[in-house]
């Protein structure tokens, strides 16, 4: 009791008025749990909303906060009554009972999502924990919640509240300001609903569309419950609460073969073919979505599946249409969008309306710029600067022979002998410089020559066939090193979870190099630090990420291009 008391200082007697944008922020949090015989409560009251709960609180707190003496049955029976009801239908609330209630620091939320974070050195404000239990007569179709309401209608607390039916959320984190009716579906509580729209959750429908139109590559992602699927294809889960993890392969094998046909897609006014690209079971909230890593066993009610089917192209189409053939009676509406780099065009699919379209209206289309031959001086071109060395030598031996033994009984050669002996010189010293000096690269050279290698490299993974990414490759570097550059560019793009969704390149950004040439070869070595942005698009979602790198490369004119022929990565980073 103690501990409650010094939440709450002697001046404080009412709450103060709160602004806030979020409610998971809220001076209260409820959440609110449906279950067959019972509705349970659990509130983390903030001392600002202490006043609109004080038929709650203790007698000695009660009294402290200006309050005349009443015995706590009675202040109890008046909450239940009056303050955070719950009703059944158009009945009377329900008689509840408080089935526990301390002094706590609150629990610290992600600030988008309301999802507990592990707590910290810095804990939380002190509340009031409170888990209050409304009890059940069956399985009411209807319920109506309402928050603690002054006599003239005034909500007397500032509640950020999440309901779940069975587990499963029925609205994401929203806020409780009047009283709000909650439509149960015992049999599929994904279906259960608060007729209030602005408390639908995010993701309420059971199947989702998308289509992503990229350079080289359309994407058609479907995400959908397997239960959902069952109508149309036996994935073996008749009468399953549960999707074991020894079955998830089994099912992901059904859903592919079934969806492998179906909701065909045209580019460009061509049917296109495309292929499974992955398959996964996924998780989604309103802050990320990803892979579900390892496999465990899911709930069959909220268990969803993320679907992809590729389908290349040689450039950026001009037109793509998907057409949509699955609806059943409760699932009449699919929630979809096509994506570019513009980002997402929502749509609403409907059996009268089912077709998902997107055409090419970037004037300006985000690329790399096309592949570049990256040239460099080759030994050809350093062959005549080196003859030209020698011949100068063997001219000036000649003319030395030739009037040298004069000079030496006393004669001096002409004037013309002298000039074209010293220009004989001046070229022997300037070509042998040059065949020297060729393979020297100033800093600025090669952090062209490195930023423009580092383009052609990751515009290599815009393809998607392998043989073609390895022949683009080619052109960036060379020998063991190309396997090397594979491996290792194509583990940075490939998000892991999101089950290798790979990131596509927007801009290549050299920030800072050095270059030390390579002594007896045309070449160097630079040590160079980069970003590299870029975005990907997977489960409805679009994901813009920056990326650091410094690495050591090695750079050798081959066959008259600069190629890459080693690499040391250094360090990496997310910025």
């Amino acid at each position: 009791m103690g501990v409650i008391l010094l939440l709450v200082p002697s001046s404080v007697l009412r709450p103060d008025a709160l602004v806030l944008t979020m409610a998971m922020t809220a001076s209260t949090i409820g959440e609110i749990f449906v279950e067959e015989d019972l509705v349970t409560i659990e509130l983390e009251i903030g001392v600002a909303d202490l006043n609109g709960f004080r038929d709650l609180l203790p007698d000695e707190l009660y009294e402290r906060m200006g309050h005349d003496p009443q015995p706590l049955r009675d202040r109890l029976s008046r909450f239940f009554g009056q303050g955070l009801t719950v009703r059944v239908g158009n009945g009377q609330p329900i008689n509840g009972h408080v089935q526990f209630i301390e002094g706590r620091r609150r629990i610290q939320r992600d600030e988008i999502t309301g999802e507990p974070l592990p707590a910290g050195e810095d804990e939380g404000e002190p509340v009031v924990f409170v888990r209050l239990v409304y009890p059940l007569d069956g399985r009411p179709d209807v319920i109506r919640i309402k928050p603690p309401q002054s006599r003239t209608g005034v909500t007397e607390a500032n509640i950020g509240f999440i309901t779940y039916h069975r587990g499963l959320p029925v609205n994401d984190f929203r806020y409780l300001g009047t009283e709000e009716t909650l439509n149960l579906d015992w049999g599929d509580p994904w279906f259960s609903r608060f007729e209030n729209r602005n408390l639908r959750r995010q993701y309420y429908a059971p199947i989702s569309a998308f289509l992503y139109v990229e350079p080289y590559e359309v994407r058609k992602e479907i995400v959908a419950r397997p239960r959902d699927l069952q109508q149309w294809v036996d994935l073996g889960l008749e009468g399953k609460d549960v999707i074991a993890a020894s079955d998830w392969d089994e099912v992901k094998r059904r859903v592919a073969e079934f969806l492998a046909d179906k909701n065909p897609v045209t580019i460009d006014g061509v049917p296109a073919e495309g292929s499974l690209g992955r398959i996964h079971f996924i998780f989604r909230n309103l802050r990320t979505s990803g892979v579900i890593e390892p496999p465990r066993d899911l709930d069959a009610i909220s268990a969803t599946l993320g679907i992809i089917f590729v389908y290349p192209t040689r450039g950026l189409p001009q037109e793509v249409e998907m057409e949509w053939e699955l609806f059943a009676p409760r699932i009449e509406r699919i929630p979809s969008s096509a994506t570019d780099e513009a980002g997402p065009l929502p749509y609403v699919m409907s059996p009268d309306d089912n077709v998902l379209r997107w055409k090419n209206f970037l004037k300006n289309p985000t690329v790399l710029g096309q592949l570049v031959d990256v040239q460099a001086p080759s030994a050809g071109r350093r062959l005549p600067l080196l003859l030209a060395a020698i011949l100068a030598a063997l001219g000036l031996a000649g003319l030395l022979f030739r009037y040298g033994g004069g000079a030496l009984r006393g004669r001096m050669p002409s004037r013309p002998v002298i000039a074209a002996t010293l220009a004989l010189v001046l070229i022997s010293v300037a070509a042998g410089r040059g065949a020297v000096t060729a393979g020297r690269v100033s800093d600025n050279d090669a952090e062209a020559i490195v930023g423009a290698l580092l383009r052609n490299t990751y515009k290599a993974f815009d393809f998607r066939e392998e043989n073609r990414i390895y022949d683009t490759l080619e052109r960036s570097a060379a020998g063991e090193l190309l396997t090397d550059v594979y491996l290792e560019t194509r583990r940075s793009l490939e998000l892991k979870n999101q089950g290798g969704a790979r990131v596509k390149v927007d801009d290549v950004e050299v920030l800072s190099s050095d270059a030390e040439s390579i002594s007896g070869a045309l070449g160097f070595v630079t040590q160079l630090t980069w970003n590299v942005s870029g975005s990907v698009g997977h489960w409805g979602h679009i994901h813009r990420r920056t990326n650091q790198y410094e690495a050591r490369f090695t750079v050798l004119a081959i066959d008259g291009a600069w190629k890459f022929t080693g690499l040391e990565l250094l360090q990496e980073q997310r910025i």
